[in-house]
């Protein structure tokens, strides 16, 4: 069922499991192309990254979903527990199939650091999946660990990709992510984000509009204009 609030409404899907819950933004004038935004370990659909940046896409012609993943949908906080990644990609396959069935054109996914990576492990998986990712803050390492590298499945990813990276984001650095993307057969692009930690500057109360806008145009710049 949705609850209307303004252009946004509350969506839930109890009918799949996993469920779908979040937020649907729909745009003026038509769906247009569909984006599915998933949130980071720590945060929720409600992070003001995701509603700041799902707004920006709604406003540019994008019926956009943002979901709190199946790990959030069960504990309401702390980070997801282990073993439970398959099924919070799952929980994204259900968001996409949920926003095709809106007539979208074409359909992509991403999200903010866990919910982004996630993400392209599923479309590494299933290449047909969607039409394009968006990453924001790929979480390549832990902190302070860059012996941890998460990579294993970047050779597998044949899904363009546009990744906004932060100079400062200690889950990697610009030069690590840039590493990284050679790595990936699929047309990749990689927006730096000037002096930006993980948050990408989204904790502070005045949110970087400016920042937002150039994130919605190096998109349609790298995936082309939107079908709307």
């Amino acid at each position: 069922m949705t609850t209307p609030s303004g252009d946004v409404q509350t969506f839930t899907d109890a009918s799949l499991d996993p469920p779908v819950r979040g937020f649907l933004h729909r745009p003026e004038g038509g769906v247009g192309d569909g984006l599915v935004l998933a949130h980071g370990a720590g945060s929720n659909s409600n992070s003001p990254l995701l509603i700041t940046v799902a707004g920006a896409f709604a406003r540019a012609g994008f019926t956009v979903l943002r979901c709190d993943l199946p790990f959030r949908q069960l504990h309401p906080h702390g980070p997801p527990r282990p073993g439970g990644a398959e099924r919070d990609r799952d929980g994204l396959r259900n968001a996409v199939a949920v926003v095709r069935k809106l007539g979208c054109a074409r359909i992509f996914l991403g999200g903010h650091s866990y919910g982004g990576r996630q993400a392209t492990m599923l479309c590494a998986a299933e290449p047909d999946l969607v039409a394009g990712l968006l990453l924001l803050s790929y979480p390549l390492h832990p902190p302070r660990k860059p012996e941890q590298i998460r990579v294993k499945h970047l050779p597998e990813l044949r899904v363009p990709a546009l990744f906004v990276h932060g100079t400062r984001d200690p889950f990697g650095s610009v030069e690590e992510m840039e590493s990284a993307l050679k790595m990936i057969p699929a047309k990749t692009e990689l927006l730096r984000v000037d002096g930006a930690g993980h948050d990408l500057g989204f904790k502070a109360k005045a949110m970087p509009q400016e920042l937002v806008g150039g994130v919605v145009q190096a998109f349609a710049d790298f995936f082309g204009e939107s079908g709307s």
